[in-house]
């Protein structure tokens, strides 16, 4: 499995207007292409005070092979409506995880 995972740091004037957007319109538009199986959407809590909001949205899915179609053929249309309602109002970068293990439970050492 992959995530597919967009950290951006929305401008503190927009922020609840852009998680709003973000929640009603972006991903369901993401997940309508089909090449997602789960998303999420997670706040940074310990962050400095630099004027914004930074949140790690993230799409599963189940290989590096639909991300890539996904990227080449949903995305830059996508990203073009989020880049047209907040030009200037935020800073992102991306980055592919794939995931190694989940759900690892603590197990006491013996000793």
């Amino acid at each position: 499995m992959i995530i597919y995972n967009v950290t951006v740091n929305i401008d503190n004037s927009v922020a609840d207007e852009w998680l709003q957007w973000m929640q009603e319109v972006h991903i369901p538009d993401v997940m309508k292409t089909g090449f997602f199986l789960h998303n999420q959407i997670s706040r940074m809590i310990d962050e400095i005070d630099n004027g914004g909001v930074t949140y790690a949205v993230q799409y599963k899915c189940r290989n590096l092979e639909d991300l890539e179609e996904y990227q080449n053929e949903h995305a830059d249309a996508i990203q073009s409506r989020h880049d047209a309602r907040y030009a200037n109002q935020y800073v992102t970068f991306s980055s592919t995880l794939e995931i190694v293990a989940s759900d690892v439970e603590r197990t006491e050492q013996a000793g």
